[in-house]
């Protein structure tokens, strides 16, 4: 008889619905914590960089990742040029797969997703390294990301002011309007520039979308104490921030062989010191030292977040009683005869011949 090897499947409006019936704020902390269990369990882990294939447009990216006994991967793409054409920045889906027999578990969408697990890992690090007290946040760049990178900044560590810029200002009208419906309490002011916004801010998150070398910070424009979240420098050739904002700061990084090539820290030298989150997060280096210093968690992204958004949204769509599965892998009643699917009827009902004696007028195959 077949094994099943039905393959659960996630499309986007799926997701969507999760979000919706769950609660967004309960969605970004629930993967929030998701994140930082398995961030503290980061030995058990096999990891590398991602893949990635450059072109002038943009990026294609693969992130694989397991822990001994799961498996995922992400697809991933970065088009900064694609919203002139209809189409998202960000598009992505993933597979958990089961290392002992390497079925795939889990088809699911990963384009909200993404932004989902990149917010609450922006949580999860401004947690352990920005001031308890922060209360005002910047966000540069309006786009896609901002509203959740706002919402959990707003409900997981407090902020309850946001200031804000984007060289489009219809994207910050976009995310007036979307916040005064999803945060009625969050205090939202659009600025006229990025020093406007800086100014008196905690917290500055970036997420800015082109694809080249910007300078969107400056070390004069710094205030002490501010911890920055910088998302928008996330493959070679794309930075956010001077390079004298970095020599000032403190700098944290998810995976160190990914972000010295594409973060930040790209434009650094390779001896520039950096410490992994995971460290500060079991408690093997410091976070934040002093309430003066000025920190830096230069963000692109890992394949780690992506294992636990994926294995978080599983167990929300299986908890909700959603279903839904993929006939991916064949079921066949004979593993070893996969030809068994195209066989033509006539050969599928016709007895096999029975054996004959190997003679002179019947050679045996070489």
């Amino acid at each position: 008889m077949a094994t099943p090897c039905a393959t659960q499947y996630l499309s986007a409006q799926d997701a969507a619905d999760i979000v919706r019936r769950l609660g967004l704020v309960d969605c970004l902390r629930g993967m929030a914590a998701s994140i930082e269990a398995d961030f503290r369990r980061w030995p058990d882990f096999d990891t590398s960089a991602r893949l990635a294939h450059h072109s002038a447009e943009g990026v294609i990216e693969l992130m694989p990742i397991s822990d001994g006994r799961a498996y995922s991967f992400k697809y991933v793409n970065g088009h900064p040029r694609n919203t002139r054409l209809g189409l998202p920045t960000v598009m992505a889906f993933g597979v958990l797969a089961d290392v002992a027999t390497g079925v795939p578990l889990l088809l699911s969408e990963l384009t909200l997703t993404t932004a989902l697990r990149t917010a609450a890992t922006s949580a999860v690090a401004a947690r352990a390294l920005a001031r308890p007290d922060s209360r005002v946040m910047a966000l540069i760049g309006n786009g896609a990301q901002s509203e959740f990178q706002a919402l959990a900044f707003h409900h997981l560590l407090g902020i309850t002011s946001l200031r804000l810029f984007d060289v489009d200002p219809q994207a910050t009208a976009k995310l007036q309007r979307n916040l005064a419906a999803d945060a009625p309490g969050l205090q939202v002011q659009a600025c006229d520039s990025v020093a406007e916004a800086l100014r008196g801010a905690d917290i500055v998150t970036t997420v800015t979308a082109d694809k080249a070398r910007a300078t969107v910070l400056r070390a004069d424009m710094l205030a002490p104490g501010l911890h920055l979240n910088a998302v928008g420098g996330d493959c070679p050739g794309k930075t956010e921030l001077a390079a004298d904002v970095l020599h000032a700061a403190s700098v944290f990084v998810e995976y160190e062989p990914q972000t010295r090539v594409e973060g930040d820290v790209q434009q650094m030298p390779a001896d520039f010191p950096v410490t992994e989150l995971w460290r500060v997060l079991r408690g093997e280096a410091p976070g934040r030292r002093h309430a003066q210093e000025l920190t830096v968690f230069d963000s692109v992204g890992f394949a780690l977040e992506d294992f636990s958004a994926l294995r978080f949204m599983r167990d929300c769509a299986q908890a909700l009683g959603m279903r839904r599965t993929l006939a991916l892998i064949p079921e066949l009643d004979d593993p070893k005869d996969l030809f068994a699917l195209v066989r033509s009827p006539a050969t599928q009902l016709a007895p096999l011949p029975a054996s004959t004696p190997a003679t002179a007028e019947t050679p045996q195959a070489a």
